[in-house]
């Protein structure tokens, strides 16, 4: 009769053995370039766009709430313009940086063939 330590030893060998075809499985279907990453990049940029605008309104209607000038339009304005521009910054910063790391790790890509057509 066998031990039991011994069904429990061949039940995680074959656990074993099981997770690591489903993993290599999953690293073939995941794409040369990274899929997920690439959209996790996509929504990092996309959130600096509006984390900025949306800061800045905010700063701007604290100002105008409770520094007590009476700028009441003003300050929301100036805020999501000085919000946007930094977001933009901050987003072209991040893609930059995006695309050295891309080239660093798959160089350059193949140049596009030439079109010659005169149409």
């Amino acid at each position: 009769m066998p031990r039991r330590d011994d069904q429990n030893e061949e039940a995680i060998k074959s656990l074993d053995e099981r997770l690591d075809a489903f993993q290599a499985n999953r690293a073939k279907s995941a794409g040369p370039f990274g899929a997920q990453s690439a959209i996790g990049d996509g929504y990092r940029i996309i959130a600096e766009l509006i984390g900025g605008v949306l800061c800045g309104a905010a700063v701007g209607w604290l100002v105008d709430t409770y520094a007590g000038l009476h700028t009441r339009p003003w300050g929301i304005a100036v805020g999501i313009a000085v919000g946007a521009g930094a977001s933009v910054y901050l987003a072209a910063r991040s893609a930059q940086r995006m695309g050295a790391k891309a080239l660093a790790e798959r160089g350059m890509p193949p140049a596009a063939p030439a079109d010659d057509d005169d149409d």
